[in-house]
């Protein structure tokens, strides 16, 4: 009788622990991809700030390009690294 209440109880800890944990993956990824706004936002600025200067000097509009694209990977890469954090987290 004893051992068959702690085993009921010991399995619904497990059960409600694998709950818990799988909702915190999921919290966790959907903070991860919150995460990708920042990304967003940066190239954004970048682009327009990168569009005033070609505005201001047309003749350097190579070199602004190249930075700009460059940089624009390279912000990228956030996104890309909360993703596959998000990914991870929820197993898929």
């Amino acid at each position: 009788m004893f051992g068959q209440m702690i085993h009921s109880v010991t399995r619904f800890a497990n059960e409600y622990n694998q709950f818990f944990a799988s909702g915190m993956a999921y919290l966790g990824a959907g903070i991860a991809v919150i995460a990708g706004l920042g990304p967003g936002i940066g190239q954004g600025f970048a682009a327009g700030k990168a569009a005033e200067a070609v505005g201001r000097q047309p003749e350097a509009q190579g070199k602004i390009l190249v930075t700009t694209l460059v940089t624009q990977a390279v912000a990228e890469t956030t996104g890309l690294y909360a993703l596959l954090v998000a990914l991870l987290l929820i197993g898929k």
